[in-house]
């Protein structure tokens, strides 16, 4: 009953940070992953234009639009985000069932070589601990690449005041 319980709620917590990607990427659609170049190449000949990345939206937006009326209701987001969200806790239990039961235990579901990168990065000074000031550096350096600072094409504030 446990297991069930906690499957429960990782699946519903899952659903409603799915919702919120699917509003937060305003995409229309918002797959998650981004197409491929053949995908966005329609034709097939070799280039992407602006119209064939337009047809890529309009694309997404008709499948989340389930009942055609040009806009994009909280159900249908809702649906959108359940949909992916159940998507995505099928691969992770694919992936993560070591020992096949059909559920994940603590153990399956930990990854401790990534946590412990990410605790390395936010120890600035290898102490061994996170400073109050270490964690809020961090967590500035995150929030900034996900503003755009490393990625291409993208200037962060800092250097767009620069130039």
């Amino acid at each position: 009953m446990k297991k069930a319980a906690f499957i429960a709620v990782i699946v519903g917590t899952a659903s409603l940070i799915a919702t919120g990607a699917v509003l937060a990427k305003g995409g229309p659609g918002g797959q998650g992953m981004r197409p491929s170049f053949e995908e966005l190449d329609a034709d097939g000949n070799g280039e992407i234009t602006q119209a064939e990345m337009d047809a890529m939206k309009a694309a997404r937006f008709a499948k989340v639009d389930t009942n055609g009326d040009g806009q994009l209701s909280l159900e249908e987001l809702t649906a959108r985000g359940v949909q992916k969200a159940a998507t995505h806790a099928e691969k992770m239990l694919e992936r993560r069932d070591a020992n096949g039961d059909g559920v994940l235990s603590a153990d399956e579901l930990s990854k401790p070589h990534r946590s412990g990168k990410m605790f390395d990065r936010f120890d600035a000074d290898g102490s061994g601990t996170i400073s109050q000031e270490e964690f809020e550096e961090a967590s500035n350096q995150m929030h900034q690449r996900g503003k755009g600072k490393h990625r291409p094409g993208h200037q962060s504030e800092a250097e767009t005041e620069q130039n």
